[in-house]
């Protein structure tokens, strides 16, 4: 089982490695863009990701719809590893889809799926979010309650910084 399960987590953490690969130019990659060119930037992010992972893996593991009877999807999951792995690329802000992300992940395992493994893979500052009581509770709720350890592995770069509005 030790054997399987470190050559089978090898994928995602290659698919983790290929999107740090994609980041070629971190500050143009940490650039705010707003909403239709910031949207058209992380899609094509997205397809470039999913196009080399395909390649790599030689199987597509994207967009699997494991969470139920409904249209959720995850952007990669891998059953003989028992691991979703999300882009969550908005991460560091204050509302994302973090917890969606994590229930979306037990709903995944209560359909029948194994999962013990949520990787998160976002921009730099997405581990100091992650750090705060809220965010810490949801990842400590979902190991103990439901046996899925969270992880977050950040893209390169620094930071984005923020304009704070009056």
């Amino acid at each position: 089982m030790t054997q399987l399960r470190a050559a089978s987590q090898a994928k995602a953490d290659r698919v983790a490695q290929l999107a740090r690969n994609l980041v070629a130019d971190p500050a143009q990659f940490a650039a705010i863009l707003g909403p239709g060119a910031g949207n058209r930037a992380t899609n094509a992010f997205m397809k470039a990701l999913r196009t080399m992972a395909h390649s790599t893996l030689g199987d597509d593991f994207s967009e699997q719809a494991v969470c139920g009877n409904n249209k959720l999807c995850v952007d990669f999951y891998f059953r003989d590893e028992a691991t979703i792995l999300e882009v969550a690329l908005g991460l560091p802000n204050p509302n994302t889809e973090f917890e969606k992300d994590i229930l979306k992940a037990i709903m995944a395992k209560e359909s029948g799926h194994p999962v013990k493994r949520l990787l998160f893979v976002s921009r730099p500052g997405a581990m100091s979010k992650c750090s705060q009581a809220g965010r810490l509770a949801m990842i400590e709720w979902a190991d103990v309650k439901h046996g899925i350890s969270v992880e977050i592995k950040e893209l390169p770069g620094a930071p984005r910084s923020r304009v704070r509005r009056p």
